[in-house]
């Protein structure tokens, strides 16, 4: 599957007329929501077909795809993944708009969606999930510690969740490393589009 990147000029209009999406943060481990990704492509599989799905990490670095990866049988479905912590990387692998990265910086709501779609166009997935944030110790790009954006591109469009977590670095990465897995399940179930077939409603 070949997933288009999007334009800023694009991005933005989306970003301005569309909210941030809401959905519950999960209060699980990193583990535990790669069990429901499990499970939701497993349910998506057997209605719909096979899915891939991919990551694009930045202040998790490497964290979400490793917790995939725990989850025997992964790699039915795991594409794999982009560890981008360098802007450089963000532009030159993902496709991140440099422009955008130099006004912005990295933790903006316009680069984890753009991050997102990289990961499904490098990878050649269905769906994919970025994470871009600032774990700390200090802030960063005008953001304090805690702000995280989660991006999720899906064959049905793209979200992006905004974040406040607390806590030290180590609690920050597991937090979203967790929340950007249970997002990605939950967009892989249709939690964004609809509902599959034996889900209530």
């Amino acid at each position: 599957m070949v997933v288009p990147l999007i334009r800023e000029d694009a991005l933005s209009a989306a970003l301005s007329s569309t909210a941030l999406s809401s959905a519950e943060v999960f209060s699980g481990t990193p583990e535990a929501a790669a069990l429901l990704l499990r499970d939701a492509v497993r349910l998506r599989d057997s209605q719909q077909g096979p899915v891939q799905v991919a990551t694009a990490e930045s202040l998790t670095g490497g964290d979400v795809g490793g917790a995939i990866c725990t989850v025997p049988g992964a790699s039915a479905y795991y594409r794999g993944g982009v560890i981008s912590y360098a802007y450089e990387v963000k532009a030159q692998v993902l496709g991140v708009d440099a422009q955008l990265l130099a006004r912005e910086g990295a933790v903006h709501p316009a680069v984890a969606v753009q991050m997102a779609v990289g990961a499904a166009r490098v990878c050649g997935a269905d769906y994919a999930v970025s994470t871009t944030g600032v774990a700390g110790p200090d802030p960063a790009d005008g953001q304090p510690v805690g702000t995280v954006y989660i991006g999720v591109c899906s064959p049905g469009g793209s979200e992006v969740f905004e974040r406040h977590y607390s806590g030290d670095r180590a609690q920050i990465r597991a937090a979203a490393s967790a929340d950007a897995i249970a997002l990605l399940a939950r967009a892989v179930r249709g939690g964004a589009g609809g509902v599959l077939e034996n889900e209530p409603a």
